[in-house]
């Protein structure tokens, strides 16, 4: 499994495609996709959208990371940072961005790599 973190618009899907040479049609939208669909793509993106999704659908994130190493250990997944900024008002906006953080630090302990993408370079922060 890979990890590429980065703050919004700071070209982690373009680089995802050029260093892992993927096509578009292995890239699926997090925000479209269903929770199977994580277990069976190549690379998701907008992986924080994927967690907003299943918070509102009550989705099970327990042993999530677990999980996809088992079951699709070549996932790529992108998401972007929400920890930085304001601390948001909603109750479930708060809970959005702790759930992502968490989820993405569990991922990130089962990945092969991480990498943080900054400006469209990207920066392996590691490399097991």
């Amino acid at each position: 499994m890979k990890l590429i973190i980065g703050g919004a618009f700071q070209g982690k899907k373009e680089y995802a495609r050029e260093h892992f040479s993927l096509s578009k049609e292995e890239m699926i939208d997090g925000k479209d996709a269903e929770y199977e669909d994580i277990f069976h793509c190549r690379c998701m993106y907008h992986f924080h959208e994927w967690v907003k999704k299943g918070l509102e659908k009550k989705w099970d994130f327990e042993n999530l990371a677990e999980k996809i190493q088992k079951e699709n250990p070549n996932l790529i997944v992108i998401s972007n940072e929400l920890g930085y900024g304001v601390v948001p008002v909603s109750a479930f906006d708060r809970k959005y961005r702790e759930g992502t953080g968490r989820l993405c630090t569990q991922l990130a302990a089962k990945s092969q790599q991480v990498i943080r993408v900054v400006c469209g370079l990207g920066m392996v922060i590691k490399n097991a």
